[in-house]
């Protein structure tokens, strides 16, 4: 009859397990895909409050900013990427570095926070970028912007955070249809997608900007409603990102959820789960 395992090997090897599927689960995310959800509106309709996502880091190479940091702040964690990986900072490059395209939907660190951001590549080195009357101008030359009808949405308390979305056609009750214009915008490469307008506000005009070596200019889609490069570091915008800070790139929607929480069934969003990233 074969000996019973002793109660102190069977924790033993359970603690093992566990750490080790740490350990495969911190290198998997370190080296190939981050998880991320989406906790604002500030890329409407390209993405939506509760979309979750897998953020591609093969495809720009690694910096420090490619350690996941862990940030838990109602339970005392605040683990951050530089704290782990910060011997890498410093000198604004990558490891197997791959440039990022103009268009692409990129997750990256803000530059003061060290908070994740999501939004659109628009400006790359050397450029200059202006808004004029809700235009972008690139290289003095304005984008292609073509009329697409409304984007609607429920006047309601949307994700864990319960933010209410802002409306083109004036405050409204709960469960009223919260409409902004649509437009599509292409940029020179041709990448197309919609923007949504909200009304005229100081973001529609802005100053030129040149964009130094080594760094990126962010949009958001939900052009009334991004704190992104159009407004600089220390009023609550990120100004211009270092290339070191980019994180990866948004290629598909796996999930996506309306409600408070990912285990309210009724919430979820077939229509998009799989749906890829343009």
């Amino acid at each position: 009859m074969a000996d019973k395992e002793k109660p102190g090997n069977a924790f033993v090897e359970t603690v093992k397990t566990i750490v080790y599927a740490l350990l495969i689960a911190g290198i998997f995310r370190t080296l190939f895909f981050q998880p991320f959800w989406i906790p604002s509106g500030s890329m409407k309709e390209t993405l939506l409050i509760g979309d979750f996502l897998f953020v591609n880091k093969m495809a720009y190479g690694y910096s420090y900013a490619s350690c996941p940091s862990l940030m838990l702040p109602n339970i005392g964690i605040e683990v951050d990427a530089e704290d782990v990986c910060g011997f890498f900072d410093g000198d604004n490059t990558r490891l197997i570095g791959g440039e990022p395209e103009r268009g692409d939907v990129v997750v990256f660190r803000h530059p003061v926070s060290g908070r994740d951001y999501i939004k659109r590549l628009i400006g790359l080195p050397g450029d200059t970028v202006q808004v004029k009357q809700g235009v972008i101008h690139i290289n003095g030359d304005p984008v292609k912007l073509e009329q697409d009808g409304t984007f609607e949405e429920e006047m309601t308390a949307q994700g864990p955070q319960r933010l209410r979305p802002r409306c083109e056609n004036g405050p409204l009750g709960e469960g009223g249809t919260c409409i902004k214009s649509r437009k599509i915008e292409t940029l020179p490469n041709g990448v197309s997608y919609p923007v949504l307008n909200i009304g005229n506000q100081q973001s529609d005009n802005t100053g030129l900007y040149t964009v130094p070596a080594g760094h990126y200019f962010f949009m958001g889609d939900n052009r009334d409603n991004s704190a992104d490069s159009r407004l600089a570091q220390q009023v609550g915008g990120v100004g211009f990102v270092p290339y070191e800070n980019l994180i990866g790139r948004a290629d598909r929607i796996m999930f996506s959820s309306a409600g408070r929480s990912m285990l309210f069934f009724w919430t979820w969003r077939g229509d998009r789960f799989f749906k890829a990233v343009e």
